[in-house]
């Protein structure tokens, strides 16, 4: 009979003296069927713990928790790696290095030397060699991550470049802020296709988006500045949705620098949309062109200056839409 002055030591917090009855499967000797049948049940998906059946959570009806996995994921890294503000670099990933820029150029040069009646090739030609007169953008991004590297901050405190994680101007981005020994941070998405990182993305500050409105949030969370080089659609949609944004208020302005004006007055004509009426003409100065990195730098830190806050402040609530 147990002693009742008898005070019992703690147990093991794992393990156990005597295992438990569904700790053990049942028997070949009990049932010879049920070894097989425990397997079946096992190697079922729907056994499987929620958050590690990915077909589960592939189903539609899943798709609030996927979208609150999407945002809390990057949210939580990107605090415990200490990043409190971004600058925001676009830009297009067709516009490469200069070196490669050029040898395209030679390539498609002899090749139209092979065949000078081809008009593919000649129209291939023409874009190639505006595309290397461009590639002076991917030297200035690269500047611009130096910059912005340099002052990345203490832990907590501490201001990345953030791209898109792509090549082009993204790459350019991350490669100079990486060069400035600073940690830099790609913002990926998801695709159809498989698609590479930038190899000069901090790799646990490389995220991969399964939705594009989690990604766009994520960009515009910390953001202290918009950089926009030259691109396409993926350019323009990030641009103009931060342009849609500070224009309502729903985010607090930031300033907004498009780099080569010469190609920005082609690809829209702000003050055509001014004389039309459709936008206000202070909704004109919520950006500005720059041309060297330089100047992109100088005037974020003028636009600080001015507005009478300091680039790296705490984000508040008003950064970025919830």
């Amino acid at each position: 009979m147990p002693d009742p002055a008898r005070k019992p030591a703690p147990p093991h917090e794992t393990e156990r003296l005597v295992e438990l009855p569904e700790c053990t499967p049942k028997p070949g000797r009990e049932d010879r069927r049920a070894p097989d049948l425990v397997r079946r049940i096992m190697a079922e998906p729907n056994y499987r713990p929620a958050d590690e059946d990915i077909g589960f959570l592939n189903r539609d009806d899943m798709r609030s928790t996927r979208l609150q996995l999407d945002y809390q994921k990057a949210e939580t890294l990107l605090t415990e790696h200490g990043i409190a503000h971004s600058i925001v670099v676009f830009g297009g990933t067709r516009i490469g290095e200069p070196a490669r820029a050029e040898a395209q150029v030679c390539a498609l040069e002899a090749e139209q030397a092979r065949d000078p009646h081809c008009p593919d090739l000649a129209r291939r030609l023409a874009v190639a060699r505006r595309l290397r007169d461009k590639s002076k953008f991917y030297d200035i991004a690269r500047d611009f991550g130096r910059l912005v590297g340099s002052a990345e901050g203490q832990h907590g405190n501490r201001l990345a470049v953030v791209t898109g994680g792509g090549p082009g101007m993204m790459e350019a981005a991350n490669r100079g802020a990486r060069e400035a020994g600073a940690r830099t941070v790609g913002l990926n998405i998801t695709l159809p296709h498989e698609q590479f990182p930038n190899p000069y993305v901090t790799p646990e500050l490389c995220f991969r988006f399964r939705y594009f409105a989690l990604r766009k949030l994520h960009f515009l969370l910390r953001a202290r500045a918009l950089v926009v080089f030259p691109g396409g659609y993926g350019t323009l949609d990030e641009l103009f949705e931060t342009l849609t944004l500070i224009q309502t208020r729903k985010i607090r302005p930031v300033p907004v620098i498009l780099v080569g004006q010469s190609y920005w007055s082609r690809v829209f004509d702000v003050d055509f949309l001014v004389d039309e009426g459709v936008i206000d003409p202070e909704d004109r100065e919520l950006f500005w062109y720059a041309e060297t990195a330089q100047e992109i730098w100088d005037d974020i830190l003028a636009w600080y200056a001015k507005a009478g806050r300091p680039l790296t402040e705490p984000p508040d609530a008003g950064t970025a839409e919830p």
